[in-house]
């Protein structure tokens, strides 16, 4: 049986655009430095506002992704 490992990072992704392009770059972004990212989870959305408009969206949210090796597979 192919056993899988999970590790979890928590990362803020970015847009000047929406909160779904902040979702976007956030994991397009984790994916230049992490391998095998399978899942991930918005825990927060807030933005910055400047003169009464959004200016900037910021989505926290964790990031699952499978390690590598181990011998369990």
């Amino acid at each position: 049986m192919q056993q899988h490992i999970y590790k979890i990072v928590e990362i803020v992704g970015t847009s000047g655009v929406s909160i779904d392009e902040a979702i976007q770059n956030g994991v397009a972004r984790a994916a230049e430095s992490l391998r095998n990212i399978g899942w991930f989870e918005v825990l927060q959305a807030r933005g910055h506002v400047s003169g009464g408009r959004i200016d900037h969206y910021q989505v926290t949210m964790k990031v699952g992704f499978t390690l590598e090796g181990g011998g369990h597979e």
